[in-house]
């Protein structure tokens, strides 16, 4: 080969190269993790431990941005219409991901054609807790109390299509009961009508519901998974209602035609970032448990609780309130 042909194969080297050199690169600015939440919530709690974990692992800052409202469908949609530049994601609670296009007639975005799966996260266990007034101590007793007092047993939630709402829809089926449902604005009002007695239960995070539990103000019946902050609870299959699958996940989204090589980035920086003793530490205090599937993973989880909830959603005939 020629000295014209060495010159242009070493620039055809060079050109090939430059991609992935720019890709190698991210970050070199800040990153914004879109919360569709307000500030104080599980989902704006795990962003800001990322945000900061991230920032500090990556030498740029990772900035928080709360847009709640619509059911995290004002945050999703802004995401969505993001430049897939690398420097835009979604920290989601999973109802916004695989709830909401089965729950909404006009939903401003296409969730499963416009993000690019990027990491599960963390699952959030919750727990059923009744009110100390109700004469059960059980799941199994609470479904008998219902079946005693069809339609009369009431239980509060943040709304329609909340884990909440759904992981009662679950049980209703399985038990063949039906409970009266009484919609709050917001979680922390719905466990505010649990303590005041104007609900019999609400299903809610352990987090949330630990110091009511301490203080025994509420009674802990079974819980979505085994959690050694709630030793003693059965979890919903241990109870006998194996079929109650319903419980959210707060995890990062990107949109979509994002590089896969930083969707592969971001997400390994997020595993390895969970995976280390003082991030575990504090995920464990808020009984958040960590999930390090890759991307591919995490696309075929959604695909299928987004089939799981599309179904539940029509049987029990739910619409966004």
């Amino acid at each position: 080969m020629g000295r014209g042909g060495v010159a242009v194969l070493a620039a055809a080297c060079i050109l090939a190269a430059a991609p992935a050199a720019a890709q190698e690169a991210w970050p070199t600015r800040s990153v914004r993790l879109v919360v569709p939440s307000s500030p104080g919530g599980g989902t704006d709690t795990y962003a800001r431990f990322l945000a900061q974990g991230l920032g500090d692992a990556l030498k740029f800052q990772f900035v928080v941005d709360n847009r709640p409202g619509g059911g995290g469908n004002i945050g999703a949609e802004i995401v969505a219409r993001a430049a897939p530049d690398g420097y835009t994601y979604l920290v989601s609670s999973s109802p916004a991901l695989v709830v909401n296009p089965s729950l909404y007639r006009n939903l401003p975005y296409n969730a499963e054609r416009d993000f690019a799966p990027v990491a599960r996260g963390v699952v959030s266990p919750l727990v059923i807790a009744s009110h100390p007034s109700v004469p059960v101590k059980t799941l199994a007793g609470l479904v008998a109390l219902a079946k005693r007092e069809p339609g009369e047993l009431s239980y509060g939630s943040p709304g329609a299509g909340s884990s909440s709402n759904l992981a009662v829809k679950m049980l209703e089926e399985a038990g063949k009961v039906r409970f009266l449902h009484v919609a709050y604005k917001g979680a922390s009002q719905a466990s505010l009508g649990l303590l005041r007695g104007e609900v019999a239960f609400m299903v809610t995070d352990i987090s949330t519901a630990l110091p009511l539990i301490q203080a025994k103000r509420v009674v802990p019946l079974a819980a979505s998974h085994r959690s050694a902050h709630l030793p003693g609870t059965p979890t919903y299959a241990q109870a006998g209602f194996p079929s109650v699958d319903a419980y959210p996940s707060y995890s990062v989204v990107a949109p979509a035609g994002t590089p896969p090589a930083i969707v592969q980035r971001m997400s390994a920086e997020i595993v390895s970032l969970m995976k280390t003793p003082a991030f575990r530490e504090r995920l464990d205090a808020r009984a958040m448990v960590p999930i390090y599937d890759t991307p591919e993973q995490f696309a075929s989880v959604l695909s299928k609780e987004r089939a799981k909830y599309a179904e539940l959603i029509r049987r029990s005939n739910i619409t966004a309130e």
